[in-house]
């Protein structure tokens, strides 16, 4: 999720990778960072991310580490200082799988996709900050209501408001159609008050974070719209997904065509298990990013009856979607072409 889907390149850079992806780099989130030396916003390393999230310690562990044994601490012991909470090799001498992250992803909903998409240069402003700010609101919520820190097989437990976050943001889906997520990777450390009144790291109580997806996810949906619709003057309309089930609120004036566009499978993708990847033509890209170089060209061009469809639907949703600047600047042009561009899309 760091640099979207597939595989590096052996030695390839993660920095390299996001550039070569057209992705931003990742950045930190979350009252718990204080801790961690941290600071919200700043950019995640790919060091930070192996040792936090592969190994279980310090983001800093490296320089720590060093420092210990520059003052005579042997080498396991300056290890084993580094290490946040249980160390992994314990966990896995018990033949259990250590949890180090929980992947909460959160997107809009299609109609605002295809705003985004297919909007001017303000339109995208205005979506990418509510996006930005739903995503902050959600996850301060789970910190100040769902997280807490769970020890000795849950007999122990205590409210522990400050969670580390990496947050990853994408913008396209598995077939390189406009699709605007984050993927926020939650750590599974959070530091509490021990016995002895100083803090110590434990693990948190992951299935009440999992208990609790749908109430964030809908949290960050009526944020991010409520926003969008007061900013741009837009209004919402109910619309029935799954009978029987609530519906979801789309912005008024989005067909079901274009949201069918951004919002459902290609056929040649359907009823494949999982989503399985595949070469796919070109989807569109905002050009604020890098286009992404592909290394075996593409699938799909003139003639591509697909190709055409959606050609016709961004030409369509160009035409009506509105737009919230008069400066007539060539920026306000919609970030997303329907000719071809290289590499394929992530999610």
């Amino acid at each position: 999720m760091a640099f979207g889907d597939g595989r590096r390149p052996v030695g390839q850079s993660l920095k390299d990778a996001q550039e070569m992806a057209g992705l931003p780099p990742g950045k930190w989130l979350g009252r718990g960072l204080r801790a961690l030396g941290l600071t919200e916003g700043a950019e995640v390393s790919e060091r930070q991310l192996e040792l936090l999230f592969g190994e279980g310690r310090h983001p800093d562990a490296d320089r720590i580490e060093r420092g210990l044994l520059d003052d005579g601490v042997d080498a396991a012991t300056a290890r084993r200082l580094t290490v946040l909470g249980q160390p992994i090799e314990e966990i896995e001498a018990r033949r259990q799988t250590p949890l180090l992250g929980m992947d909460f992803t959160f997107r809009p909903q299609a109609s605002l996709v295809v705003l985004w998409a297919l909007g001017d240069a303000t339109v995208r402003r205005v979506i990418e900050r509510a996006h930005e700010r739903a995503v902050a609101a959600a996850l301060r919520w789970l910190e100040d209501e769902v997280a807490e820190s769970r020890w000795a097989s849950g007999r122990g437990r205590a409210k522990t408001p400050a969670l580390v976050v990496a947050a990853f943001r994408h913008i396209d889906n598995r077939d390189g159609l406009p699709l605007l997520h984050e993927h926020c990777l939650i750590l599974n450390r959070v530091q509490r008050l021990g016995a002895d009144g100083e803090p110590v790291w434990g693990a948190l109580d992951t299935y009440r974070l999992y208990q609790n997806v749908v109430a964030a996810g809908t949290l960050y949906t009526l944020a991010m719209t409520t926003e969008v619709c007061e900013t741009l003057g837009l209004a919402t309309v109910p619309r029935e997904v799954t009978p029987g089930l609530r519906p979801v609120m789309e912005i008024a004036g989005v067909s079901e065509d274009l949201i069918n566009w951004v919002g459902v499978p290609p056929p040649a993708h359907r009823g494949r298990p999982g989503g399985a990847h595949r070469p796919v033509r070109e989807g569109p890209r905002p050009p604020a990013l890098r286009a992404r170089p592909s290394p075996t060209g593409l699938v799909g061009g003139a003639g591509d009856p697909a190709r055409e469809e959606d050609a016709e639907a961004a030409s369509a949703a160009a035409r009506m979607v509105p737009s919230a600047s008069a400066s007539g600047d060539s920026s306000n042009s919609p970030p997303w072409s329907t000719s071809p561009l290289p590499a394929p899309g992530s999610g």
